[in-house]
């Protein structure tokens, strides 16, 4: 299948909210074609000087457009791709594009492995002090907090890469687990370094148990 491109240095997943500021021309355009063709179009990520793979989006609404032309705009993002060519002009069009394929993407994911990783957002934010909405494990996917629990831009484009379900919610909870350890361990750092200074009461070792 052949796409119109936007390529950022962003992570987008299936089913996010994605809001735009449309400013060069050629991105005009595309947003031009995308209300009058009801056209989608796709952001590849731009990582380590590629374009390999990113995430097909719809245009939702145009939410302000400004005397300059410029526009904010709001999409949803579909499906993830893989880049197969690349155009500088698509068809005469002063925007890029290519062919891309779609990922076929498995929901093997069991409601366990679910709430465990759930189970180990709501710690981590517990650990840091920020407020947890509650979901229910049937409700969540790996996307629906993947940019709210600390991944690194590499990190959150290996996880766009992963086809199961189930790899992903390991490939998080992996994460989750090491991150918790590494704020327990903060904290307890924390915790010694304000006692310095401070009188402390020790307890009495029995001496006859001692041994040499």
């Amino acid at each position: 299948m052949k796409l119109p491109l936007f390529p950022l240095k962003s992570v987008f997943f299936p089913g996010e909210t994605v809001p735009l500021h449309i400013f060069e021309d050629r991105y005009k355009q595309l947003i031009a074609d995308c209300r009058r063709e009801a056209l989608t179009f796709g952001i590849p990520v731009y990582i380590n000087d590629t374009i390999s793979y990113g995430t097909e989006v719809q245009l939702v609404e145009v939410v302000n457009t400004y005397k300059s032309g410029e526009m904010d705009v709001v999409c949803v993002a579909r499906q993830v791709f893989k880049v197969l060519s690349f155009e500088k002009l698509l068809d005469g069009k002063p925007y890029a594009g290519g062919e891309v394929e779609f990922l076929e993407v498995q929901n093997d994911a069991d409601d366990g492995l679910r709430q465990e990783v759930l189970q180990k957002v709501e710690a981590l934010y517990d650990i840091m002090g920020v407020p947890f909405t509650r979901t229910s494990p049937k409700q969540f996917n790996s996307y629906s907090l993947a940019h709210k629990m600390g991944l690194s831009f590499e990190q959150e484009y290996k996880l766009l890469l992963m086809s199961k379900e189930t790899d992903r919610l390991n490939f998080i909870k992996r994460h989750l687990e090491a991150t918790t350890n590494v704020l327990n361990e903060v904290n307890r750092t924390k915790e010694v370094m304000e006692m310095n200074g401070h009188f402390k009461n020790f307890d009495p070792l029995d001496f006859q148990d001692f041994k040499l």
